[in-house]
């Protein structure tokens, strides 16, 4: 009978280390070939001008078991691409980006928020030019399941916000050229 409660015991050790390892967080590494953020604003009501920007690193820990995770993304904005070698260079001008004096942009999550077993929502500060704002990620796809090429715990995610550009100081042309921009990101994420 000893035997058989100290197998129990230690069974039960296990099964608790087990559980503990499971809910731990897991930090993932930004991969940066497949994480690209983008924007869209209107040009004189004529069209929705896209472009995107071609670096982005950063961290994101997520705990699935407790419903808690971080957000933490730099990007690089100096890579922007608006599809004209001209315009790439117009808009990382003074008026615009700035990027000679301001070469990054970045968001620090504040909360996560849940629904279910997926984030639903990102609450955070996203840093243009110097300027700090609170925003609102709303999360339109998750995903966390192993890499099946990588054979490592991954994630991906895309998720919007809108902000307004003059709030940066980037607002040239506002409101002919449109002030709303919306802002959206395309994450992969693979565990440290």
């Amino acid at each position: 009978m000893t035997s058989f409660k100290q197998i129990s015991a230690a069974l039960a050790l296990v099964t608790l280390g087990a559980a503990a390892a499971i809910a731990a967080p897991v930090t993932y590494s930004v991969d940066s070939s497949h994480t690209f953020p983008r924007f869209s604003y209107s040009h004189l009501g004529y069209s929705t001008q896209l472009s995107s920007f071609g670096k982005t690193t950063g961290t994101v820990v997520l705990d699935a078991q407790a419903k808690t995770g971080a957000v933490d993304i730099v990007i690089d904005m100096t890579t922007v691409n608006t599809g004209s070698t001209d315009f790439n260079g117009h808009i990382q001008g003074e008026d615009f980006l700035d990027t000679a004096k301001f070469p990054k942009a970045t968001f620090k999550s504040t909360k996560v928020v849940f629904e279910g077993d997926k984030p639903a929502s990102i609450e955070g500060q996203l840093t243009i030019k110097g300027v700090t704002k609170a925003v609102t990620l709303t999360v339109t796809s998750f995903q966390a399941v192993p890499h099946p090429m990588m054979k490592v715990p991954a994630l991906g995610a895309n998720a919007f916000t809108t902000i307004k550009r003059t709030e940066f100081n980037a607002g040239k042309y506002a409101p002919y050229v449109g002030d709303d921009v919306r802002i959206d990101i395309a994450i992969e994420a693979l565990a440290k």
